[in-house]
């Protein structure tokens, strides 16, 4: 139970909502296994593999998308669209018109679908009511975006909004490069990605390389800007922090995770040491990261 990506998201503080209103709203939209002919189902989920939707600790809720894809890969409907059309035209003398094509293909992938596999996979999101931060663990804007989707269509009210601070992150990227030194709490590590903002938009990227040096300033003084850097905070979180104010490639390191033990009794004891753990750790690490930035806009 640690996230590795972090799309960060402002609620109102101490929001008018009790976990059990959250469970009772989610539960209309819960997940249902999709139908013969269906391509995907999506619903919600319970975080902890038990019957609750919103598993909730310390005031801290943990919730779960889950999505089921139907697995009916683009060339075998092209080949079977491609054998039937071929013995139809055999039969009836003559090409089949573009109409006709797609009503096959239609019956085709009606056809296929039950009896195609289905991949299961689930988005985990944090909500803490108190410091008002939804907290996403998705890498890819499609999967952010479901579970954004879902909850606009399942709340009665949806007071989310991306969140927005004073000094955009490549402005601050960009000065931590140049004075060769990072925000206060964090420090710069070794990755970084820059980009023009020509309109060649031509890309550098450093992996394992110092950072500090002249040859970074010289391309930030060409007129490029950082995209991605990586930083740690505290020695206890590292990660990657991008242009679009994603937190990504989380790593809490080995003296955050020495501190929920390992000497649970079980699974479930162990989830609740490090739930609490990782929230505990990210609400400190929010409002540093905030403040970095020069403050929430």
């Amino acid at each position: 139970m640690w996230f590795k990506n972090l799309q960060l998201f402002r609620v109102p503080q101490n929001w008018d909502l009790t976990a059990d209103d959250l469970a009772a709203q989610l539960k209309h939209h819960s997940f249902q296994p999709a139908g013969s002919f269906a391509l995907e189902s999506r619903g919600w989920i319970p975080p902890r593999g038990d019957d609750q939707l919103v598993y909730a600790l310390n005031r801290q809720w943990l919730i779960a998308l889950g999505v089921e894809q139907k697995l009916l890969p683009a060339s075998v409907i092209r080949q079977t669209v491609k054998e039937r059309a071929a013995e139809l035209e055999g039969k009836v003398g003559r090409k089949l018109g573009r109409k006709e094509l797609r009503d096959l293909k239609e019956d085709t992938i009606g056809e296929l679908l039950p009896r195609a596999f289905s991949r299961y996979r689930a988005t985990f999101a944090w909500i803490d009511p108190v410091a008002g931060w939804l907290v996403v663990d998705a890498a890819s804007p499609k999967k952010l975006e479901e579970i954004v989707e879902s909850l606009r269509r399942s709340l009665d009210e949806f007071p989310i909004e991306p969140l927005k601070t004073q000094v955009s992150p490549a402005t601050s990227m960009t000065d931590w490069l140049v004075g060769g030194d990072g925000p206060r709490g964090f420090t710069v590590d070794q990755d970084c990605e820059l980009r023009s903002q020509q309109n060649e938009k031509s890309t550098v990227r450093y992996a394992r390389h110092p950072l500090d040096t002249q040859e970074i300033r010289n391309h930030i003084a060409q007129g490029m800007q950082p995209s991605r850097l990586a930083l740690t905070w505290q020695d206890r979180i590292s990660f990657v922090l991008t242009d679009k104010l994603e937190v990504k490639m989380v790593l809490f390191l080995d003296v955050v995770k020495s501190e929920a033990g390992a000497d649970q009794e079980s699974e479930e004891e162990q989830l609740d040491a490090d739930f609490a753990l990782m929230t505990g750790q990210l609400g400190k690490f929010l409002p540093d990261l905030v403040a970095a930035l020069g403050g929430e806009a």
